[in-house]
């Protein structure tokens, strides 16, 4: 028997509409890294609601984490917030086909395999989705020890280029710094 380990990621952040927008870019570069970018489309989109939904309705903070985990040929992307109620899918029959909202949860089921929503804990709850892996991306996914776990912390805007650092002159590649676009 050929088994695959799996592969989890965590981000931990406040769902504010700027970080939602970064947390889609880091799963979607997360995804490329597994060579599951047929999948980019579908996760960065019900990510993006999901987090959405906590931004609109969880109380008492917006503090959450999204997991994405690639087991075998499935990857599950879970958002949990300390929010203990649980959302109610809204019946898309009556809502205007114009409509900015209301319909998340319906998106995150028609793009996804399968989604559900379990208690977590003694408060809070987790929504997830999964999506079928293409088998062969499965197999490229580079070779790790098992249960590689990425954990990113998302509090604080990353600073602008301007900020990072004194000036130099450019010109001379001896006093030229190196610069990285990851934030840490």
């Amino acid at each position: 028997m050929i088994s695959y380990p799996s592969r989890h990621c965590t981000v931990e952040l406040q769902a504010l509409p700027s970080r939602i927008g970064q947390v889609r870019r880091i799963v979607s570069a997360q995804l490329r890294y597994w060579h599951l970018d047929a999948l980019i489309d579908r996760a960065a989109l019900g990510v993006t609601e999901l987090l959405t939904n906590v931004h609109q309705h969880a109380q008492p903070d917006k503090t959450c984490t999204v997991e994405i985990e690639l087991l075998l040929d499935r990857l599950t992307v879970s958002v949990h917030d300390t929010d203990p109620r649980m959302p109610v899918v809204a019946d898309t029959a009556g809502i205007d086909v114009l409509a900015t909202c209301g319909r998340g949860l319906a998106m995150v089921a028609a793009v996804s395999e399968s989604w559900g929503v379990r208690p977590d804990g003694e408060s809070g709850k987790v929504v997830w989705f999964s999506l079928p892996a293409p088998v062969a991306a499965v197999r490229a996914t580079p070779t790790r020890p098992p249960q590689r776990t990425t954990t990113v912390a998302v509090e604080t805007p990353a600073r602008r280029f301007a900020e990072v650092g004194q000036r130099v002159d450019l010109r001379r590649p001896e006093h030229a710094p190196a610069r990285s676009a990851v934030v840490g």
